[in-house]
């Protein structure tokens, strides 16, 4: 049975998301080996719970430790701090015989399988990543223009990518992003997403937002866009990633969105579970 590689990037504040995102992806998984890679710059100093809990799921768990001295050469500042390359260099860090890897942010739950998109022959391309802006054409020339890639589809969100590990260790160098921000440092509004697209935009194939980064804020716009059919019973069906993104979040006391009592449903599943 083949693994299926999970990569997240979160420190102690997130643990708790993060349980919650690994008991999604264990319940729509179920059956399958399921191996979770988070990198950090030190070992969390909530690693035993973490580990803890994946072992009551049958998960391997690996934390990713990148040193203290990992980006002591990179560019940093207030706006760019040392986090933005975690994803960005992920492979130099990761273990070698790793051909692909899903990176998810951990403020997502899963609602279905996705065998199909892991699965998924990238070819010679880097990634693969769903657009949040694929219908409005003025956004996507003001972020090409912004970034200086006119050869980009779209704006990936980086939520949600597939990474091929084998093309982006022969393709993605340190040096080439140490001096994108230096020259362009200046145009970036979210450093690593803004990167990765201006780079490597053109080398990611495009996957639907709607099923793999659906963004829980925007359920308005997804039902006009599709003229009503992707209605809650459409995403509980049908979406495989949803995105709980922006500034409000589902574990707040005062989030009230749609998905709210999803959210909280999981969570409670994960005190049941680590109450046992």
């Amino acid at each position: 049975m083949k693994t299926i590689n999970i990569l997240f990037a979160v420190n102690d504040d997130y643990v708790d998301q993060l349980k919650v995102m690994i008991y999604s992806l264990h319940q729509q998984n179920k059956g399958k080996m399921l191996a979770i890679y988070n990198l950090q710059k030190q070992l969390l100093e909530r690693h035993q719970e973490i580990e803890n809990f994946c072992q009551r799921l049958n998960i391997h768990y690996y934390p990713v430790v990148m040193g203290d001295d990992a980006f002591s050469d990179a560019p940093t500042t207030d706006r760019y701090p040392e986090t933005i390359y975690y994803r960005l260099l992920a492979h130099e860090y990761l273990p070698v015989d790793l051909e692909k890897i899903l990176y998810v942010d951990a403020d997502i739950l899963t609602l279905n399988g996705f065998t199909s998109l892991y699965e998924m022959d990238l070819g010679d391309s880097l990634y693969a990543a769903a657009s949040h802006v694929a219908d409005s054409r003025i956004l996507d020339m003001v972020n090409k223009l912004r970034l200086k890639n006119f050869e980009n589809e779209s704006y990936y969100n980086t939520g949600v990518m597939l990474l091929n590990l084998v093309a982006i260790r022969q393709t993605v160098k340190r040096e080439d992003i140490m001096t994108y921000i230096i020259e362009n440092g200046a145009n970036l509004i979210l450093p690593d997403q803004d990167i990765l697209n201006a780079l490597y935009g053109h080398l990611t194939l495009s996957i639907p937002d709607q099923i793999y980064n659906y963004d829980a804020r925007y359920n308005v716009l997804y039902y006009a866009r599709s003229n009503g059919l992707w209605n809650l019973e459409w995403v509980m069906e049908h979406t495989v990633f949803l995105h709980f993104c922006g500034r409000d979040k589902p574990w707040k006391s005062d989030y009230r969105s749609r998905y709210s009592g999803l959210y909280k449903h999981y969570q409670q599943l994960v005190k049941q579970i680590e109450a046992k």
